[in-house]
Order: C-alpha cells, then structure tokens, then sequence
C-alpha cells in the first residue's frame, strides 16, 4: 500500500473544502441568485463580523441509501453550521442550503444544527437561523421528522436562556415552520419566503381554497394578519442588518444584563412633549411621537410594526441602556386592548423579562374592544395573557400615563397593583373606571331623564365626573401614581428612576412554572 505524502494529503484537503464550498454547484447556485436570493454562506458572509466565521461539520454527509440517494452525497448535508462574531459578540448560527437538495432535512442535517444549539445553551449566546427549506428529506422517511423533532425540543429547552432569532429566506413548510414559531424573533423577506403548514394545493384539496403561496403565506400575510412574522424586509440584505441590529438590545443570555453603549448626559428636558397630547380627549395622537421624544435619538426599533396596531412594542436606548416599550397607540382603535394586541403585548414583556431587559410602558387605554367578535374568540383569556405577563415580570417595570387608563385595563398595563415599580402621569391622564360620559349616563340616569333639559343636565354632570375623576390627582392621593410630572420632564425622570431600579431583585413563588392563560 502507498501511502500519501504531506503534499498528497494537504491537496486532498483542499479539495474537499473547495468541493464543500460549492454546496449543490455552480448550476444551482447560478438558479438561486436568479430568484434574487442568496446564498447560505453569502448570508452568513454578510450577517457575520468579517473573518469571524469558525464552520462544524462541513464534511458531514447523509447516510441514506434508499431513492438514489447513495449516488449523491453532497459535503455538509444541505446546511452551513458554526460560529461567530456579530459586533463582537459569540454568536451561533446556521444556514440553510436550497442548492442541495432543496434545503431538505435528513438526520445529519439535523445533527448539525442540534450540535449547535447544544453548543450554545453550554456556552450562553445566541442562536441564529438562517432558513431556506422545502422540509423533512423525504426519501429518508421517519428519520427526517425525528431530526425535526431534536430540534424542537432544543428550541423549547433554549427558550428563556439564550436569544433564538429566525430569518426566513425561502419556503418553510409542514413541520418545517414549527422550529421558528418556538424561537424568539422571526424576520421574513417580501417576495421570497413564505411559511404555512400546508401548501395552497393541500388547501385546495380540502378546503376548496383557491390562494397562493404568497396569500397563504408571505411575508406581508404573517406581518399583518397572522402575526407569525415580526419584522417583514424588503429584501435578504435588510434582513441581515435588521438581525445585527436587534442583538445590540439583547444580551448573549439570562445570566447577563443587556448592552449599553456609551451616554453623555445632557439637557434632558423635552418641551416637544408638552403639546402632543391634544385637549380634546377623544382626539388621537401618535404615541411612537411619544417614545421617540423620551428615548435616545433614533434608538427605537419597533417589534411587530404591521400587527394589532392598536399597541406600540419594541426596543429602545435610555440614557445608552436597553429598555423593552409597550404602549397603547391611540391612533389605531383609540389604543383598546383586543385579543391580537393583549398576545402581542404579553409575548413582548415575556421576552424582555427572560432576558433582564427593564420595561417602560406607556399608558392611554379607554378600555377591551368590545363586541361578539371579541368575545366569542376569547378576549377574556387573551386578554389575560398581558396581565398575566406583566404579573410575573421580575424587571424593573415603570408606566407613564399620558391620557386614559380605563376600568381593567387600566390594572392590566402596568399598574401600580400587579407589581410596577413606579408610575408617573402627565396632568392629561385621566384615571377613572369608565370615560366621564359613560360613568355620568349610568351615575346620574334617572336625574337626567328628569331634567327639563336632559341634555344640558349630562353636559352638568359630565363636567362634575370630570372635575372629580378623570384626573390623575385621585390615584397619586392613594399612592396609585408616585408623581404627577410634567410632560417635558418625562425623560429625566426615567433616567433616573430606571438608575435608581438597576440592583431591583425580586423573586417569584418556588414553583416549577406557572400556567399561563394560552
């Protein structure tokens, strides 16, 4: 037997890496940019520090034999593995192939992206995936769907330890969608990815559906209905950046506190924010106007922008420091709570809770969207689901009161009763168990309908409700708001409060877990 020199063995190695480098070749890779898509290793060129990139298992091949599969084993399986930096931080990511065989999973494939997420529950950082699939590698069978399911569990046994953001780049169907709905973030790119759990000719078949892909499931579909996807971009590159971007306010895992970046302090005064609230209190106004006059400047990053617009979620600087913002939004529905918008609300300050990030909730709510709708859709558990979201939160919680706080929602965002740590109200607030108008028909009814000039008598009567309740000055005597300030001076309070908060350790009842209201 002969045995190789060095030289003979360095060039073998050589060309195994070029080999693994073309993933299904030329041909396929030429197919993929046509659809304007890139590539799996171009992705994780652009979403990775420059030379940061450390791959596993790109050598890795299926065993399968079955179909004709043993005359093509392509190096690494269909999907890119490994680790890196992003802003100089450990991150693990993979990547998904559409070359080879569709991005289609077999059980190496899935073996390379456990090996991962193992890795990144033992060393604390985040996990990111970048998918372009048509699903589970048929011809493999059952192996291919317990290869799904290994990854599912590690999703569920990583929620709440480390960040596991999903970037959908393709198709993402069948069993195939249920990895990113554990995960914490999904992004999806218009026009070219999708997710459902049965194609438009399944739907055809059963239901009688006539609908696309994109209808069924695109990007704009789950943004805006759905509210599967919580960023939609325009194309692959702003996908990346957006996932960049969005680890800059998470920290690597529930161990550690999140980011900060370097603050000066200056005037913090804000007199902008003194004239935003209108003093018709049936006039809407735009809370972002709100948010982006009290964070740092340009920091605000909107979490689920097209969804249940009726309340205002995202990331944001204070003074350098990451904060979590929820906040009705009076310009949609007067900023009601609905079914959609209590989930997204509460999915929110879930997250921001597992990962140490302090909330600021800003409060103008007259109340839960009435109707049939509503209620026979189960307003009453979703509703739930933000209080008891906010309940359980263990960060440090503050709520600013711009205009209304109303009956139970009032006690659902962030009041002083289920353990917010501090509450300020602008001199607009107006908090009262119902609006000055409803309260007075129902307090004052039978003086009104006796009144020579009933309306004249509610216009009375309003105007006494008003006077009396739907003020801020009732619930500071009771200590249900720590300060009425003004609206310019709102920064600087929270700066310092949210400073005065940073050591806050609280502890939740010895359990095993609660039973959140699904």
């Amino acid at each position: 037997m002969k045995y190789q020199s060095k030289e003979e063995k360095l060039n073998y190695l050589a060309a195994l890496n070029a080999e693994a480098l073309l993933g299904g070749g030329a041909a396929r890779i030429e197919a993929q940019h046509k659809k304007g898509k890139l590539t799996a290793r171009e992705r994780i060129e652009l979403l990775l520090d420059e030379g940061s990139f450390e791959e596993l298992g790109k050598f890795v091949r299926h065993r399968s034999h079955d179909f004709g599969l043993d005359k093509q084993r392509i190096l690494g399986d269909g999907v890119v593995t490994g680790y890196g930096k992003i802003n100089g931080r450990l991150v693990y990511v993979f990547s998904q192939d559409f070359t080879v065989f569709g991005g289609s999973l077999s059980e190496a494939y899935a073996e390379k992206i456990v090996r991962i997420m193992d890795l990144a529950m033992k060393n604390g950082a985040p996990v990111i995936g970048l998918n372009d699939s048509g699903g589970a590698r048929i011809q493999e069978g059952i192996v291919s769907l317990g290869g799904y399911a290994d990854i599912f569990y590690r999703n569920t046994r990583a929620s709440g330890v480390v960040p596991q953001i999903s970037a959908i780049m393709g198709p993402c169907a069948g069993g195939a969608v249920y990895s990113p709905a554990i995960t914490d973030f999904i992004m999806m790119v218009e026009g070219t990815s999708y997710m459902f759990v049965t194609g438009p000719n399944v739907v055809k078949t059963v239901t009688q559906e006539d609908v696309t892909s994109e209808e069924l499931g695109g990007a704009q579909t789950h943004a805006t209905k759905s509210g599967v996807s919580h960023f939609s971009c325009a194309n692959e590159v702003e996908c990346i950046k957006n996932i960049r971007k969005l680890l800059s306010y998470i920290p690597q895992n529930c161990e550690e506190t999140p980011p900060a970046v370097a603050y000066e302090a200056n005037d913090e005064s804000r007199p902008e924010l003194d004239a935003i609230v209108p003093e018709n209190p049936n006039q809407p106004y735009d809370m972002r106007e709100v948010i982006n006059g009290v964070v740092d400047a340009g920091s605000f990053m909107e979490v689920h922008k097209d969804f249940a617009q009726s309340i205002v979620v995202g990331f944001a600087r204070l003074a350098g420091k990451s904060i979590g913002i929820v906040a009705n939004q009076p310009q949609a529905f007067a900023g009601v709570l609905g079914i959609n918008s209590s989930k997204k609300g509460a999915r929110f300050v879930r997250f921001c809770d597992s990962f140490n990030i302090p909330l600021l909730v800003f409060e103008d709510v007259p109340g839960f969207l009435p109707g049939t709708e509503q209620e026979w859709n189960a307003i009453i558990t979703n509703g739930a689901k933000l209080l008891y979201a906010f309940s359980e939160a263990t960060v440090p919680r503050i709520t600013v009161i711009t205009r209304k706080a109303y009956g139970g929602a009032y006690d659902v965002m962030n009041s002083k009763h289920i353990g917010a740590d501090m509450n300020y109200a602008w001199p607009s607030a107006e908090v009262a168990v119902m609006g000055a108008k409803g309260a007075a028909e129902i307090i004052f009814r039978k003086e009104i309908a006796q009144a020579d000039d009933p309306e004249a008598k509610l216009a009375e009567k309003v105007e006494e409700y008003t006077r009396k309740f739907a003020n801020p000055y009732l619930a500071a005597e009771r200590g249900y708001v720590d300060e009425v300030i003004v609206p310019s001076e709102t920064r600087a309070k929270l700066i310092t409060a949210f400073a005065m908060l940073q050591n806050k350790v609280d502890t939740l009842p010895r359990k095993k877990h609660g039973n959140i209201p699904l």
